[in-house]
């Protein structure tokens, strides 16, 4: 089915579904019931839902459900963004804005545009999860990040049943960060998101070590947006497990950003240590390196571990519950900060109540 469509819901008046088992709605694979469940295909459902006093502080909002670890019973009103559609809005020489459905695949966006031509998020294949979520994280990989290419957004007020558009300094973008993860986090429902991107000839980012090496190794030296969005598929796909095969949410934690000075200390104590410029005397380290440093890669406890090829990536092996799956993070934050004083930060976002 093509992108260019636009699949929204006749009927106003949603369906509100009691005791869905949300296990085929999150990557993780845990098996979790939520009280009270409905699929918005149209905002007016919203608007419906907030005139009936339903929406508000207890809602949460469900995108792809990759980047949530659910802990038992949800009792919010779980709202799934199933608002999708593609339209070209705007054409000047080489740019093209694009408005896109909250609801939509990113991957299947990313290649959709790839195939048109369309240059600028090639670099973000394979990021699992929706097109709404992407701004509130601020998704980024490999030298990009979406806040290159964001123009502004639609959401729906949860609060106040109104509508607003939030430009690219009104979210507040950061390192995997927005205002929709402090001050406004869990107040709005995104609708759509609109996108600047290029037609050729493309500027390409290429100069991040692993997709260099790979370019290097297929023998591309002057590669295109099919290129890197082919080397950066092939890469992920080496590095991460398939959900649908190993439930996973992909990275748990972030990768702390923490003064020039302690990157020199870890040096004094470690002969190699990866790391990349951040702000101005700040650097990355990367998560997975401490965590694989504290003898956690490819360690498995019960139904739960980290990924072999990545300790950053936390598995259900089958059958875990969200309570597992979160002890095994605090077992693994908590062997990082006693080594290297270093607290990790969860990317994954806890919701739900232990049974």
């Amino acid at each position: 089915m093509s992108l260019n469509y636009k699949d929204v819901s006749k009927t106003v008046i949603p369906e509100i579904q009691h005791n869905v088992n949300l296990r085929p709605y999150n990557t993780l694979n845990v098996e979790a019931y939520a009280d009270r469940f409905v699929a918005i295909t149209d905002p007016d459902q919203l608007t419906h839902l907030y005139d009936q006093s339903l929406l508000g502080k207890d809602t949460w909002v469900l995108g792809g459900g990759s980047n949530v670890l659910f802990k038992g019973r949800v009792k919010p009103l779980v709202l799934k963004n199933e608002i999708r559609f593609l339209e070209a809005v705007e054409e000047s020489g080489r740019d093209i804005r694009m408005t896109v459905g909250g609801g939509n695949d990113w991957h299947r966006l990313v290649k959709h545009c790839v195939e048109q031509g369309w240059g600028g998020i090639e670099n973000l294949a394979l990021i699992p999860g929706t097109v709404g979520a992407a701004p509130i994280q601020n998704i980024g990989a490999y030298g990009v990040e979406l806040k290159d290419v964001f123009v502004s957004l639609s959401a729906f007020d949860l609060e106040t049943g109104s509508k607003r558009i939030f430009h690219s300094r009104d979210c507040e973008f950061g390192y995997r960060d927005s205002v929709f993860k402090k001050e406004y986090k869990g107040r709005f429902f995104i609708l759509s998101v609109t996108l600047k991107l290029r037609k050729p000839p493309h500027t390409i980012n290429s100069h991040y070590k692993s997709l260099e090496e790979w370019l290097e190794n297929n023998h591309i030296d002057r590669p295109g947006i099919a290129d890197v969005f082919r080397g950066v598929v092939e890469i992920r796909t080496s590095k991460l497990p398939n959900p649908a095969d190993l439930g996973n949410a992909g990275s748990f934690f972030k990768n702390p950003v923490l003064p020039a000075s302690k990157l020199d200390e870890l040096k004094n104590a470690y002969d190699s240590v990866p790391s990349f410029p951040a702000d101005e005397g700040m650097v990355k380290i990367p998560a997975g390196w401490l965590i694989e440093k504290t003898g956690w890669k490819g360690k498995r406890i019960g139904n739960v571990g980290t990924y072999e090829n990545q300790a950053l990536v936390i598995v259900n092996h089958g059958g875990a519950t969200g309570d597992e799956i979160w002890a095994l993070a605090i077992s693994i934050r908590e062997s990082v900060r006693n080594q290297f004083g270093i607290e990790l930060v969860p990317e994954v976002n806890v919701i739900g109540t232990s049974s």
